[in-house]
């Protein structure tokens, strides 16, 4: 099994990337996915999320109200650490077990929104980073996703640098390119990774060999 850690700079196209994955093959386990899941309706995650900031950042229905607490935690450090402290354990538990259930030979690729952050890197076999100019991130927050350049702002200043992104890859996916170049690039990604993941098995069957010779 070969671990990736996938990370970059919230509207740097990293979920894009990660969707090109899967097609060619590798199993996915998307971080952002299971932070909803671990606070849904009756769980401990949303039973501490309210304790911590109270009902207020529950919707009409019981549900977590994202961006009422988006607009709190990504103005203020502490409410953020917060959160993490809350939802991050949970995340990290989750993506374990679904690990431990993927094939033995499968290129598993961790969508991790906050590896840089949280110093998650030594985890992974190799770090891919997907890469973009900040005012690249802007416009497709903006343009895209309907935020206001404020709260856009803020959420890209929460995070990690560009230059801490690029600090700890090991692979980095321009996604200042055209779509087509996009695509090109994650297929090339993908047959280094799969040479790597064969690379590792070939090496282990060669440890497991040698270690049956010398009993």
């Amino acid at each position: 099994m070969l671990k990736v850690g996938l990370t970059g700079g919230i509207g740097a196209g990293k979920s894009e990337v990660s969707r090109l994955l899967v097609e060619c093959g590798a199993v996915l386990i998307d971080a952002d996915r299971i932070a909803r899941e671990v606070v849904e309706p009756g769980t401990p995650g949303l039973a501490a999320v309210v304790e911590a900031f109270g009902e207020d950042v529950l919707t009409a229905e019981g549900r977590l109200d994202r961006p009422k607490l988006g607009s709190v935690v990504f103005a203020d450090p502490e409410k953020l650490a917060l959160l993490n402290s809350i939802v991050h354990p949970l995340v990290g538990a989750r993506s374990r077990a679904l690990e431990e259930g993927a094939p033995e030979d499968a290129v598993v690729v961790h969508d991790v929104p906050l590896l840089t952050e949280n110093g998650l890197a030594p985890l992974y076999d190799l770090v891919v980073v997907v890469d973009a100019r900040p005012e690249t991130q802007l416009d497709r927050l903006v343009r895209l996703r309907g935020m206001s350049e404020e709260d856009a702002r803020a959420r890209m200043a929460a995070q990690a640098t560009r230059e801490q992104r690029r600090a700890i890859a090991d692979i980095v996916v321009d996604n200042d390119v055209p779509l087509p170049d996009l695509h090109r690039r994650v297929r090339e990604v993908w047959a280094d990774l799969v040479r790597r993941a064969r690379g590792a098995r070939g090496t282990a069957g060669e440890a497991g060999q040698a270690g049956q010779a010398g009993e």
